[in-house]
């Protein structure tokens, strides 16, 4: 199943791979100035806060006691998040974890580190000679260059750091010791921590939370003006048009809610004007039928033997004539009655029995309604919609009825349920239009011609409630009907 998020997580989600996106081009743009990157991070300002942090290093390991150099790279281990490496440049390991060095780290060590000149009593390269005494060189440098380097080799990181002891411990004479400090980080994360990286990461992040809550009031009232759009629209295609959106506005919105309001007015124009139209062809055709049917059975009285069937076709079809109009009318009062007419609390279990008594139901449908049970709503509606629903259960249900009520909450529950074939799923949404019938119930023999279900319908919405219509498992029918409990 596609899952669609709601529109405010698209825009945050957009929004957050925005600044993904501005980040990794920044990034892509400061590698791409030189070809060498690595260096470059090196070399710049970042490596300098590396360089800073091996200086301070350095003066702490040059003046404490070398059986205390561990316990130094450990407590700055444990601080940052990297391994400390302190180890002479021929590869003999000072302090520290022993680590096996990359080959590249190992070549660079060997290249930059004067010792093998220094063991065969020769001098250190002049680029690479000692400052005079009492002058310190800057963090990490060395004469004609900076004494770093950076690799990236397996997902480790390895930053080496040349070390030089304070001017107070080197004599005249002497040549300082040739060190290295090696800093190894395991993730980039822990490299981003160590360059001070983390710290943009943190401002990023302020700066999303930060839009979020800039955009979030925003964002927040567009998606709440288009749910109550999309309700709106939803009641009308339930055929509820006195429904009306809201607008809130002269923007797109609004105007968009201005436009479902008008078009909601003209179909409840029009349904209305095809209800009058029904209702005032059904009352005229009441007196032409009436007369009709008293023709008919006079011609019945006097019309000869062989005559009688076919007077008794036409006998039928004046009564099913007469039958769709008296459906018209009952159609047509529930459909132009007032939404909020005569609603009045009414005992539900006498409408009940009424309703099964004018559908000579009595002894035939079982009945577990309270006697306690109030509905808010028209006592004529009610008792034609639940009659109605009585009438088609026992029509096409085939098997025992039941009539069942129960307050949940604010609301009365009143089922109607048969043990019939129900119907085909995909005419349960349509059940309740007018003249709709389901296949199984187009048959002459079953009568009906599909208003009742929308009388019912309409005589719900009439006493503000509602029904709903289900098949049952593993067989059978309900018609449920959802109205206000009287408090």
């Amino acid at each position: 199943m596609k899952l669609s998020p709601p529109l405010w997580i698209k825009v945050w989600l957009l929004l957050a791979v925005n600044f993904a996106l501005l980040a990794t081009l920044g990034a892509a743009w400061f590698f791409a100035r030189s070809e060498r990157g690595w260096e470059r991070i090196a070399l710049g300002p970042l490596g300098d806060r590396v360089a800073a942090i091996a200086d301070d290093i350095a003066d702490r390991l040059w003046s404490a006691p070398p059986e205390e150099a561990a316990a130094v790279l450990d407590a700055e281990a444990s601080e940052r998040g990297v391994d400390f490496l302190w180890l002479r440049n021929d590869g003999l390991v000072l302090a520290g974890p022993s680590l096996p060095l990359p080959a590249p780290v190992r070549d660079e060590l060997r290249r930059r580190g004067p010792l093998d000149a220094e063991m065969r009593g020769g001098r250190p390269p002049e680029d690479d000679v000692p400052r005079p005494r009492g002058e310190r060189l800057p963090p990490g440098q060395l004469r004609g260059g900076p004494g770093r380097f950076l690799f990236r080799v397996d997902g480790s990181y390895w930053f080496g750091l040349r070390l030089h002891p304070a001017p107070e411990q080197v004599r005249e004479d002497d040549l300082p010791p040739r060190t290295t400090l090696v800093i190894r980080a395991r993730s980039t994360w822990s490299f981003a921590r160590l360059l001070g990286l983390h710290w943009w990461v943190g401002v990023a992040a302020g700066a999303l939370g930060l839009s979020v809550l800039f955009w979030l009031p925003f964002v927040r009232s567009i998606t709440r003006r288009l749910d109550a759009l999309t309700a709106a629209t939803d009641r009308l295609a339930e055929g509820k048009f006195a429904t009306r959106a809201p607008v809130g506005g002269a923007d797109e919105i609004g105007r968009l809610g201005g436009a479902i309001n008008g078009m909601a007015q003209r179909l409840e124009s029009h349904a209305e004007a095809q209800k009058r139209f029904l209702g005032d062809v059904a009352h005229e055709l009441g007196s032409p039928l009436g007369r009709l049917q008293v023709a008919v059975e006079l011609l019945e009285q006097r019309a000869p033997g062989p005559l009688q069937p076919a007077v008794a076709d036409v006998r039928e079809e004046v009564q099913q004539m007469a039958e769709l109009v008296g459906e018209l009318l009952a159609f047509t009062r529930a459909g132009l009655q007032a939404p909020a007419a005569a609603r009045a609390p009414v005992p539900l279990a006498p409408l009940v029995a009424e309703a099964l008594a004018r559908e000579n139901a009595d002894g035939r449908v079982a009945v577990g309604v309270p006697a306690d049970l109030v509905v808010l709503g028209d006592a004529a509606l009610l008792r034609r919609a639940i009659g109605n629903l009585v009438r088609n259960a026992l029509r096409y249900g085939g098997g025992a009825v039941r009539v069942d009520a129960e307050r949940v909450a604010d609301r009365v529950l009143v089922r109607v349920d048969d043990d019939g074939p129900g119907v085909p799923p995909e005419a349960l949404a349509r059940l309740g239009e007018p003249f709709f019938r389901p296949e199984s119930a187009r048959a002459r023999d079953t009568g009906g011609v599909g208003l009742g279900l929308t009388i019912v319908r309409s005589s719900a919405a009439a006493c503000g409630g509602e029904v709903i219509f289900a098949n049952r498992e593993p067989r059978g029918f309900r018609a449920e009907l959802r109205l206000a409990a009287a408090e």
